[in-house]
């Protein structure tokens, strides 16, 4: 997005304004989004608000999270050289939203940090609503994603600022990474959606993620978009990882698409069972998955009221996400789907 763009669609921000934008977990699609596949993401009730009182030559916000204060002025150019670490995120939304005033304030975060549940993405669109973004929801995550590339450096795809802009209340949604086409799919009733921290904290900046990147589009040079091919193209593949990696994006496209047939008929039975083979996927073919994770998709595999369970997000640690019975995971997060990101009315 550009800088023309993102300001044209600003809109006027008067007094104390608070902002929310959840975090998102990914119940099935991972690794397709860069590749312009299916994803079947949900915004839940863990997310940031930003608080800000409006005013000045710089945005200025203090984390409640870390203790640490964001310092940003408005004419910031070089993004990645803003500290703390996490303050680039608000600087690549300044950079991009150019706001005609800063202001003052305060992030509030339910999202535990590095755990994969998109505590970046969630940053990015409540900074920018507060700040007085006023476009549809898919360009707030546009902008999201573009700030977060200035931020890091990582070139992320889409799917987790598509999720926390375009959530709704009780609805996972599709999305077409293509078209950008977002269809909400209503979980069934029943059943509980359980996030579980693995232990072993991961930043997409350090891992292989780029790598894996570059791999589905050497891959989809010889074969052709990837969210079109079929395995028999994946098979044709004479590189044996690029096999792999293609091999991944085409059966997981074909699973999210099964997933979304399963949540509309209520079979909560063969959900798990997608979610289970989307694990296999990814740590076999995708190799993303690290012990932690396996041994956390284990247990929950062993659990009675367990119908699946796969690990969520760029993977190299984080979370597993788990489909369930009501009440047969004790641990971890119980979330629920909820509204995108918005201003908060006062």
């Amino acid at each position: 997005m550009s800088v023309a763009l993102a300001a044209g669609r600003q809109g006027d921000v008067t007094g104390r304004v608070s902002a929310f934008a959840p975090a998102r977990v990914n119940l099935i699609g991972d690794h397709t989004d860069y590749t312009g596949g299916l994803a079947c993401p949900m915004a839940v009730d863990l997310g940031t608000t930003v608080t800000l009182d409006p005013g000045g030559d710089a945005v200025r916000l203090v984390s409640d999270a870390t203790g640490t204060a964001a310092d940003v002025p408005l004419d910031v150019a070089d993004v990645a050289s803003v500290t703390p670490p996490w303050a680039r995120y608000v600087a690549g939304v300044v950079a991009l939203l150019r706001p005609p005033a800063g202001g003052t304030g305060v992030v509030a975060s339910t999202v535990p940090l590095g755990a994969g549940l998109s505590s970046s993405a969630s940053l990015e669109l409540a900074v920018a609503l507060a700040l007085g973004f006023a476009g549809t929801p898919l360009d707030l995550a546009r902008l999201g994603q573009a700030a977060e590339h200035l931020a890091t450096g990582t070139p992320t795809g889409l799917l987790d600022q598509v999720a926390s802009a375009c959530g709704r209340a009780g609805h996972a949604m599709v999305v077409d990474f293509t078209t950008l086409d977002v269809d909400h799919v209503p979980l069934p009733d029943g059943v509980e959606v359980v996030v579980v921290d693995s232990g072993q904290r991961r930043e997409l900046a350090t891992t292989a993620y780029a790598e894996r990147r570059a791999q589905c589009a050497a891959a989809a040079d010889l074969i052709g978009p990837l969210a079109t091919a079929t395995e028999a193209d994946a098979e044709s593949l004479a590189d044996p990882v690029l096999r792999r990696r293609a091999r991944h994006v085409v059966t997981e496209n074909a699973r999210v698409r099964a997933f979304a047939t399963a949540l509309r008929a209520g079979d909560a039975v063969e959900a798990g069972r997608l979610m289970l083979a989307s694990h296999a996927s990814l740590a076999t073919d995708f190799e993303v998955s690290v012990p932690a994770l396996d041994g956390r998709v284990g247990e929950l595999r062993q659990t009675p009221g367990v119908y699946g369970a796969r690990m969520t997000g760029g993977g190299f640690g984080g979370c597993v996400v788990a489909l369930t019975e009501p009440g047969a995971v004790r641990a971890g997060w119980h979330v629920r789907a909820v509204a995108g990101a918005a201003r908060l009315v006062p």
